[in-house]
């Protein structure tokens, strides 16, 4: 059975022994890289790549090379496959991870409106629609 992060989290905070925790809990740790999470996510979703990479609005060619692992995207185009994805924020945090980019901070105006439109299920373009709105930078480039 797998443990969820918040027990993982706990039983940290308890060890005396960060050897045994990482031996007792080898099964519940992951390492993935941005493609397997993708992969992994599109079977979790029941979608396509190519539904994915059409909403998210970025070049097909460049998209197939994040899936494929051949690219380290921007923080902006993780987002926008976040968005087309139609993930939580809790998820896209954990996609931002294997993609090496800071998670989404509620304090900063723009990581607010992409929380928020995750949370509403906003398309890329809502989103930038709504980031042009509020005169904040877009999440990609028309």
């Amino acid at each position: 059975m797998t443990k969820d992060t918040t027990e993982l989290e706990r039983e940290l905070s308890q060890a005396d022994d960060v050897k045994k925790f990482l031996d007792d809990n080898k099964d519940n740790l992951r390492d993935f890289t941005l493609a397997e999470y993708l992969r992994r996510l599109l079977e979790e979703k029941n979608l396509s790549k190519a539904q994915v990479i059409r909403a998210s609005e970025l070049d097909a060619t460049y998209a197939h090379h994040i899936f494929g692992g051949r690219k380290n995207p921007s923080r902006e185009k993780v987002l926008s496959l976040a968005l087309a994805m139609k993930l939580t924020p809790k998820e896209t945090d954990y996609l931002l991870y294997y993609a090496g980019h800071e998670k989404l901070y509620v304090r900063d105006e723009w990581d607010a409106v992409i929380s928020f439109a995750l949370e509403n299920q906003k398309s890329v373009l809502q989103t930038n629609e709504l980031l042009e709105e509020l005169n904040l930078a877009p999440l990609i480039s028309r």
